[in-house]
Order: C-alpha cells, then structure tokens, then sequence
C-alpha cells in the first residue's frame, strides 16, 4: 500500500457543501407500524387489495387461501392431460413409500396410505406450489419411531403407539400452521443448507442400517438410531441370518425387483411360508376418523408435543425448500407463510383421519416436476388412485415381503447422501462443511434429535460470532479517484498521511459494542506504531465509515463515546462517515452529535478526507497534540 506521494484528488466546492441530514421525527406509533411490517410482512400481501370493491376483496381473500379458486377457472384439457399422467406416476410411487415409510415409523402399513389420500386432497386446495407432491418422508418416520419408541413400545402396546403418532401429528400441524398464520417463518432459516444437507445424509445413513432388520430376516432389533446400537443388533444375531430359509434366495433378490414381482413371486412359491415376512392383511376401505384417539393426558403428552414439534419443523423445512426450488426452476412464486398453514391444515386434518405427517417429499416431488405436472391437480389424481387403492387393490399386498419395502427405502435414502453439497460446503466456506458434518456426525452416532440439536447449535454460534465479531477494514484510496477500499482486497491503493480511516461493517449493539471498542483501539495503537517507525506524519484523525451501519443501540452510542474520549485523550480527532438514517436519529437523541459536533460528520469518506487533509496543511500540528478546533465542512 503506498503512502508517500499521496495526492488528494481535487473536489469542487459544492461537492463539499452537503451535510447528513438527522431524519424528521416521527411518532411513535407510525415508527412501530413500519417496524412490525417489514418484519411479519415484507412480501406486502395486502398489497393486492388496495383499491378494490369489497366484492373483488374479498375473491381475492379467498383465492389467497384456497389458491385453487384462481388456477381452476382457467385450468384447460391440455393441463389435466399432464396431471393425469404426472399424478398416476407418482401415486404408482406414493403407494410402495407410503407403506415403506409406515412401517420406518413402526405404524400399521395401510397408515401410509391413508396418509397419501387425505393431505393430497387439502394441499392441491391450500398450497401455492404446482410441483409438490405430498407424502410421508423418511426422517420424519424414523423420528417418529425414535422419539415415540422411548415412552411407548410400538409392538407391546401398539394402539396407544398408533393414538400417540396421530396426537404428535395434530401438534405439528397446529405448530405448522401458527407459524404460517403468524407470519413466523423465517424461524424455519434457522436450518441452515448446510444444516439440511449433513442431517438429511445422516439421517439417509441410519434409515440404511435399519433396513438390515428387513434384509437380514432379523426378529430382535434396536429401537435406538445410533450407528452403534444398530451394527450392535446385526453382530449379536448372525446366528440367525446363518440359519437361511429355504427361500432366502427370494430376499436377496427382492431389493432388485419392483412390488409386484416380489408379491407375485412370494404367492407362487409359498415363501411366506418358509420364513420370508410378508405385510400380511390390509384393511380395505378409507380412512377410519381418528380425532377422539387423541392422547391429551400425562405423561404422554408431552411426548406427543415435543415429538410433534421437532418433526413438524423438519417437515415444514423440507416441504418449503422443495417448494422454493422447483418454483425457482419454472419461475413462479410461492409465498412460504402460505405454504407453511397449508402444510399445517393438511396435517390438522390428516391427523382426524387416521393419518400421520406429512410433507413434499423431494423424490416425489421430483418424479411429479418430471413427469410434468401443471398444477396441484396431480395431488388429486394421486389421491383418486390410492383411494381406488384402499378400497379395491389393498388384498393384493399380502404377499408383499418385507425386504422390497426395504429395498425401496434404501433407494430413496441413498438419493439424499449428497456427498457434492458436502464437498462444495469445504470449497467455499468450512465453517458451513463443519456445520455439515456436525449433524451427520451428531445423527449416525447419537441419535436424530442430537443430530438436529448440534447442527442448530452450531449455525446459532456462527451467527452469533457474525453479530458479536464484525469486521473491521483499514480503508485506503484508490490511485486518481475519490473512492476508498479496503487496503487487503486492493493493495495498490495509498493510505493518507496522518488519517486512519475504519470501516464498520455491521450494525452496532450491545453484543458487538465492547469488541468494536478494543478493536478500534488496536487499529489506532497499530497505526501510531506503524507511523513512528516508518517516520511518518503522525496520526492526527480517526475517520469512522459508518456505511454498512444499519442500526444502532443505546450500547452502540455509549461506545462510540467511549471512543471518542479515548482519541480526545490521544489528542485525536474522531471524524464520522455517511451515518444513516437510523444511526443518525439515534445519535441525535443520544446528545452525541452535540458531543462530536454536526461539523465532523460528514456525507462520504472522501468529503471526510478532504476536510482532514487540508487541515493538516493549513494548519501546523500541536507537538503536544491538544484537542483542535474542527474544521467546517461547507
């Protein structure tokens, strides 16, 4: 960085002739009204009511609920031609998931489908997005099974197991839709990315392992989710996978062959019969109401709400984020408060009627985005094929085996292990590759609830490093320009002789305050060093660029006093830079600008500087570096 022959590019007198202005007062109400909008409503949804009939408002209030009261008027031959094949394409894959995930989460296998009738039907009437495809998801299931299996053993009290994931359902529901409804959801971006990709490929992993229960043909095994706990139970049973069936030949070959060659297979050979597990009876017909098998009562209650909690929020999260990935990729918004009470309302209503949680699972989705869907209507052809599912077909899945539901769940798992994110995380930023890693890690070896708990835990800390540690720059000026950059992304720039100029590159508050104030200090104790052994002009001015300061607090003001009668007793001067609106309002209240004087505030760094510069030469610098008068900058 140079700093001998600095030249100070001219400016013309008018270009110094500006003052920050100290926004007008406003009331207090107005203040806190603009506040909580740009909070709770930066989308502005009641933008589109505005100068409407109260007829024409309120079609518009019930399209922004039942989105479908806009697309249906207009939906054509052409679109149900699309939606019909995309829904009977993935109902022919909702129905082998939805008894596979069922029997992850330890429930009865018709729940599953019952789960892909219901919440289908109340989504395509509630939600905005036209690629999702609702469905029950593997986490969620595994979760489920986890949390749940703690209080109550699914196999020796099954009906209170069944009654307990309905209850956990309606509560993640209810917390689903809440957030949506009050205007909540930027809670859910707490899940970092890289939160989201380690916790899914750990939970992928796990959900692997414990299909060897159905691969291996094992009767005993762990309820626990921890990597451990499950090669534990594989190692301590392989006498019992030695003594093969006679038909073992059928479960290996299951994992390659589709439900209905598994179920025809196992009907001709009798395999059921020679110790190969088979789902045995569904009962036909739809779903049977659930809403007084509700649990209210302790101790399971608090089991069914943290249960419902917890898998509420990673459902909501991955159903948001498919959302947003496949309206980015056809270019339409969806509004994810929406998205969030549709979500809620479907798992409400899903949980009276016999159904457990559910969401947009990303394969299914993707096989809907694929197969080329136009609208939500494929979740109502989905739902029609599984209804003629549950009331006709359900007998032909007795002799499903076991290990093709297995086989189906380790495909899908394996699809989420998305070991490129990973790598791409440690390319561009390794504090998120540590995030990552954290839950993976968290997941296969304690358990999916820790998993979750390390990788929050860890995006919070990096977000709380990011408001209590902002960055502080050294600014320097760009050779013939006016401008000012930081001196370690561009080295050719010059420093100024005998001004230090900082840059803030956060908002100011009680968290960072104390730091900003050492660190300042240090920038100005490393400068002075600096200076005195190079034998330079000494420093005479410290310029705050409060640019990139959005806001500050009553702590933030307090430093900047405190700074300001540190650089007094260093016979400094502390000179600001374009302070914003809010900054300004703040410090005006707070008596600093009376303090610093409105004559040392100035509109860019380079005003700033030009004041500094040609005070030091106009003026002859104090040996003993006594307080100066400031420079008027008009």
């Amino acid at each position: 960085m140079g700093s001998v022959d600095f030249v100070y590019p001219s400016m013309n007198d008018h270009q110094c002739a500006h003052r920050v202005a100290i926004p007008p007062p406003q009331p207090f109400f107005k203040s806190f009204k603009n506040s909580l909008k740009e909070t709770f409503f930066p989308d502005d949804p009641l933008r589109q009511f505005k100068n409407k009939t109260p007829t024409r408002k309120f079609i518009l209030g019930l399209q922004y609920f039942l989105p479908i009261l806009e697309w249906a008027p207009r939906y054509s031959l052409q679109f149900l031609k699309a939606d019909l094949i995309a829904g009977i394409t993935i109902a022919s894959l909702a129905i082998p998931q939805g008894i596979s995930y069922a029997k992850l989460a330890n429930l009865p296998p018709i729940i599953g489908l019952y789960s892909s009738f219901i919440p289908p039907l109340i989504y395509a009437m509630m939600g905005s997005s036209r690629d999702l495809a609702v469905g029950t998801i593997a986490v969620s299931s595994l979760l489920i099974a986890s949390m749940l299996g703690e209080e109550v053993n699914a196999t020796e009290n099954p009906s209170l197991y069944l009654h307990l994931a309905f209850t956990a359902t309606f509560f993640a529901g209810l917390l689903q839709a809440s957030l949506g409804l009050l205007r909540l959801g930027f809670i859910v971006d707490f899940l970092s990315h890289a939160t989201i990709v380690g916790y899914m490929a750990g939970a992928a992993t796990i959900v692997c392992l414990q299909q060897l229960k159905g691969i291996l043909g094992l009767d005993h095994f762990t309820n626990s989710t921890s990597i451990i706990s499950v090669m534990r139970s594989v190692f301590t049973q392989t006498h019992e996978s030695k003594r093969r069936p006679k038909f073992f030949w059928i479960s290996a070959m299951a994992p390659l062959a589709s439900v209905i060659f598994g179920s025809l297979l196992v009907y001709l050979t009798h395999a059921e019969k020679h110790g190969v597990q088979v789902i045995g009876n569904l009962k036909k017909g739809l779903n049977p109401p659930s809403f007084g098998d509700f649990v209210f009562t302790s101790p399971y209650m608090s089991t069914a709400v943290k249960t419902g909690m917890i898998t509420g929020i990673v459902a909501l999260a991955e159903g948001v984020a498919v959302g947003r990935s496949f309206a980015m990729f056809k270019h339409y918004h969806i509004d994810g408060n929406k998205e969030m009470v549709a979500i809620g309302t479907m798992n409400i209503v899903g949980s009276c009627f016999s159904c457990y949680l559910t969401t947009g699972p990303f394969s299914r989705s993707a096989v809907n985005f694929n197969a080329g869907c136009k609208t939500a209507m494929s979740n109502v052809i989905m739902a029609i094929a599984v209804m003629f599912t549950l009331l006709f077909l359900t007998p032909l899945f007795h002799y499903t085996p076991l290990v093709v539901l297995s086989a189906i769940i380790m495909a899908a798992m394996l699809g989420l292990i998305d070991y490129e994110a990973a790598i791409h995380l440690w390319k561009v930023d390794k504090f998120d590759f540590v995030v990552c890693m954290g839950a993976y890690i968290g997941v296969v070896f304690a358990s999916v609830e820790v998993g979750l708990v390390i990788a929050v835990a860890i995006s919070l800390l990096r977000l709380l490093l990011f408001v209590a540690r902002p960055r502080t720059f050294v600014l320097g000026n760009i050779p013939n320009s006016t401008i000012y950059r930081n001196v370690d992304q561009y080295p050719n720039t010059n420093n100024v002789p005998g001004v230090l100029i900082l840059e803030i590159d956060a908002p100011i508050y009680f968290a960072n305050s104390s730091y900003l104030r050492e660190r300042i200090s240090r920038w100005i104790d490393e400068e002075e060093d600096k200076l005195k052994s190079t034998g330079e002009t000494g420093l005479q001015y410290v310029i705050l660029d409060m640019s990139a300061v959005g806001n500050i607090d009553t702590s933030g003001t307090s430093m900047l006093e405190e700074v300001k009668k540190t650089t007094d007793r260093r016979g400094l001067k502390l000179v600001l830079a374009n302070p914003g609106a809010e900054v300004m309002k703040k410090l005006n209240k707070s008596k600093f600008l009376e303090n610093i004087g409105e004559d040392w505030i100035y509109l860019t760094v380079g005003e700033a500087v030009e004041a500094c510069n040609h005070k030091l030469h106009t003026c002859k610098p104090d040996s003993t570096k006594e307080e100066t008068q400031p420079l008027n900058n008009v």
